[in-house]
């Protein structure tokens, strides 16, 4: 592996790290509904689990209800079953061919409980971050190991990763930031 395959893969591989976290913090409630909430939730279809989205159209009426649409009325039954089965604490409501998902509102403890679930997420982020950190210094040291790059390429590149490492880490702060001042507004 050469010196710019190194910066480029751990570079890619924290912008996973980051896109990673961004998913998880969306799959977060803040009590107000958005479609991307139940992207996660699996239905069985015809013996294997789908994505919710996959088999209805789930679409925002208003701040606090979401609206599932099946595309094949059989399916109302499962898909209330998947979400109200769910994590997220929603208890759907038939409504002939249609599902609707009326958001609770959040109580001051159970914010307070997600913004700490925020900021594992963040820590979590930070830590895998640190890791492909510790990895690509890792394999610079091999390369100075095999004479492929000089102790100055080394030094150089180690200060490159470490100025990725702490803008991906300031982006994570960032967003757990955003996260939990969605949370904390009523």
């Amino acid at each position: 592996m050469s010196l710019s395959e190194v910066k480029k893969s751990v570079e890619e591989r924290m912008e996973k790290s980051l896109e990673a976290l961004r998913a998880n913090l969306a799959k977060i409630r803040t009590g107000r509904a958005h479609a991307g909430i139940l992207d996660h939730v699996q239905v069985e279809y015809y013996g294997s689990p789908v994505p919710v989205g996959q088999v209805a159209n789930v679409n925002v009426v208003d701040a606090r209800t979401l609206s599932v649409q099946p595309y094949e009325k059989p399916m109302v039954g499962a898909i209330e079953r998947a979400i109200r089965d769910s994590d997220l604490g929603l208890n759907p409501v038939s409504m002939g061919d249609t599902i609707r998902v009326p958001m609770p509102a959040l109580t001051e403890e159970r914010r307070r409980d997600l913004t700490k679930v925020v900021r594992s997420e963040g820590e979590d982020s930070k830590v895998a971050v640190r890791n492909l950190r510790r990895e690509a210094n890792e394999s610079l040291k091999k390369l100075v190991k095999d004479k492929e790059i000089s102790e100055d390429d080394e030094r150089r590149s180690q200060d490159d990763v470490q100025k990725l490492t702490d803008r991906s880490v300031a982006e994570i702060d960032k967003m757990v930031a955003q996260k939990e001042a969605e949370i904390m507004t009523v």
